[in-house]
């Protein structure tokens, strides 16, 4: 007899006959088909395919109402930039104010053996949000594109989309771009590329560290900032999105991400969060030892002293540095604590997985370095902190608060414990072990060590539960016991009693290391003429032909914003391009590209011919 079906109930109806559909499968295909068990479309006549769809689809909004009910609906994905263990439940700085990195490691497991896949921001983030080792993927350093390397590879908020699942985000997640194909939705928009919204700089820079040359990051610098959190934008912008979207009760579960930009360079941040740390009472850190490269091979002394900390130190402003980051920590620690808030305070309290974690350390003098792009555990180390409610399909009990977990991790292990946690398929491509077994029992046994990569196959860190070692490409070594060494001031390599650890440590390394390639370098492709703004000419392109690559280089000394001119004289945004930075962009012959400054101030703009090309953006004074 006729029957009243519409192609999605058929559709169902038939993919699920004969297997046992569960809550989470339930989930994903109303997801695809919510629109059709919302409308509940009369059927005129029931016989046996008709009562099937009418149970079907009864049964669907009964596998929904329960996974909700079961308490896991949701993900909050919380990343903090340049964060070493400064925070209080790490015990890092002793004048460091952080009580919501504290209120939120108290909730949950606390990592206290975490560390980065790499010390850069870059390759760090590659890994974290494809679930691929740069070992694999030779996604190394941040020169190199994360796209040029891995060009097909499926993000962590795709993956839970097209599990049924919203996926938005805002902030830096990715290194200066958002990957808009990846995401629902992102603030700023992500169409932009621009993961930044809306922050309050100073006009005229530098503020308190002169720059020492053009090797200097132009973003190294500091002060106190007379606006508001409100006024000065940035991360309380984002922090308020995600706050109006945790505020909120969604039709579907979400994955959320929150990029938090502080404690990245600048240290510009509103002047309330410096009043806590005068300068006068500023201390040291307390892993920094003069003479302390005395023990390091070749290679270790070549990496560790690099040209901004006797600078900071010639300039007096080294107690300055210091009170500029753990004034960006505490700022960053109030932004985490509005998100937290209005966690706590809506509908999804009770059902959100969060996680926190930071891309790499710092380096504030120790090792006589400033910076990152070290192996050293205050470069590696990053805080890493997991809550996880009753009812995830992964991990029915949740997590206990107040655990603390020592064994040693690494942050490429959230892809697959995340989609583990939803009860979602393991994902081939993922290199880290699930960290499952340790949110259940943190003191289990865990066959596995951790390993930072630097810059270059043959470099890395190797950590232990107890002992860490690193090896440079030129086979020096360093081995350190931090249990009687936290700092690591007594290189033990050499001593002939540890060749057993070394030997340990060293088992867990790959076999193979996928080969560096600087696939953002232009120096084989001809320069493209740079034209200077004139403020008259209105900016038309005339595109023509097929796409081809164009690769612009940001050699203006400050960041820059790049903007494509459409045939109608309209602009689209591509993004923040940092300094000295290089980005390969899609175009064709005779679109304009518009360059300019982080103000919004136009400086200039290219041609695009008629073969690839370096666009290379010059200095103001050239």
């Amino acid at each position: 007899m006729p029957v009243d079906h519409c192609a999605g109930c058929i559709s169902l109806r038939e993919s699920c006959r004969g297997e046992q559909v569960h809550g989470l499968e339930l989930i994903e295909t109303v997801a695809a088909w919510r629109f059709h068990i919302a409308s509940n479309a009369p059927v005129r006549e029931l016989d046996e395919s008709s009562v099937t769809c009418v149970l079907l689809r009864r049964a669907l909004v009964a596998g929904v109402l329960a996974y909700r009910e079961s308490g896991q609906a949701e993900r909050l994905f919380i990343s903090v930039d340049d964060l070493n263990d400064w925070i209080g439940c790490l015990g890092g700085h002793p004048q460091a104010i952080t009580p919501n990195f504290d209120r939120l490691a108290d909730s949950g497991v606390l990592f206290t053996n975490a560390h980065c896949p790499a010390p850069a921001c870059n390759p760090s983030r590659g890994a974290i949000m494809t679930g691929i080792s740069p070992h694999v993927s030779g996604l190394y350093d941040n020169r190199q594109s994360m796209r040029g390397q891995m060009p097909d590879a499926e993000l962590l908020p795709r993956y839970f989309s097209s599990h049924g699942y919203w996926a938005a985000g805002s902030g830096k997640i990715l290194h200066y771009f958002i990957d808009a194909e990846s995401w629902d939705e992102y603030y700023p928009p992500k169409q932009t590329e621009d993961p930044f919204p809306r922050t309050y700089y100073p006009k005229k820079r530098p503020v308190s560290l002169p720059r020492g040359g053009p090797w200097q990051y132009v973003e190294t610098d500091w002060a106190a900032l007379d606006v508001t959190d409100e006024e000065f934008g940035g991360d309380w912008l984002v922090s308020h999105w995600i706050g109006e979207q945790l505020s909120k009760t969604h039709d579907k579960p979400f994955f959320l991400a929150c990029g938090i930009y502080r404690p990245h360079e600048p240290w510009f941040v509103p002047e309330k969060y410096f009043e806590p740390f005068p300068l006068e009472e500023i201390q040291l850190p307390p892993g920094y030892l003069e003479n302390d490269l005395d023990d390091l091979p070749p290679a270790g002394k070549e990496r560790g002293p690099n040209r901004y900390f006797p600078h900071i130190r010639e300039q007096g402003q080294w107690k300055q540095g210091i009170q500029g980051y753990l004034a960006s920590i505490y700022f960053a620690d109030t932004m985490l604590g509005r998100v937290l808030d209005a966690l706590e305070n809506g509908p999804n309290k009770d059902n959100t997985i969060v996680v926190l974690w930071s891309d790499h350390g710092w380096h504030l003098g120790e090792k006589e370095h400033w910076q990152k792009y070290t192996g050293w555990r205050v470069c590696t180390r990053v805080p890493l902190m997991m809550r996880v409610p009753k009812g995830a399909p992964g991990l029915p009990d949740g997590t206990e608060a107040g655990t603390i977990c020592d064994a040693p991790v690494n942050l490429l292990s959230l892809f697959p414990t995340l989609t583990q946690l939803s009860g979602l398929p393991d994902k081939a491509t993922n290199d880290g072990p699930s960290l499952l077994p340790l949110l259940k029992t943190p003191d289990a046994e865990w066959p596995h060590a951790s390993i930072t990569y630097l810059g270059r196959p043959g470099n890395f860190g190797v950590s232990g539960r107890r002992f860490r070692y690193i090896h440079y490409d030129n086979g020096d070594e360093e081995l350190y016991d931090i249990e009687t060494d936290r700092y690591e001031w007594n290189n033990l390599a050499s001593k002939a009693e540890f060749a057993e650890q070394i030997a340990d440590l060293k088992a867990y390394l790959p076999k193979t290391f996928a080969e560096y390639a600087n696939n953002n370098s232009g120096a084989s492709l001809p320069d493209l003429p740079w034209s200077p703004f004139d403020g008259e000419t209105k900016l038309v392109s005339q595109p023509r032909g097929d796409e081809l690559e164009v690769r612009i280089s940001n050699k203006a000394g400050q960041p820059v914003k790049v903007f494509c001119v459409d045939d109608h004289g309209n602009v689209q945004p591509y993004g923040t391009l940092e300094t000295e930075w290089s980005k390969p962009y899609q175009t064709r012959t005779g679109e304009i590209w518009l360059i300019h400054d982080a103000d919004g101030h136009p400086l200039g703009h290219f041609t695009v011919g008629n073969e690839p090309a370096h666009a290379i953006v010059p200095s103001a004074t050239e």
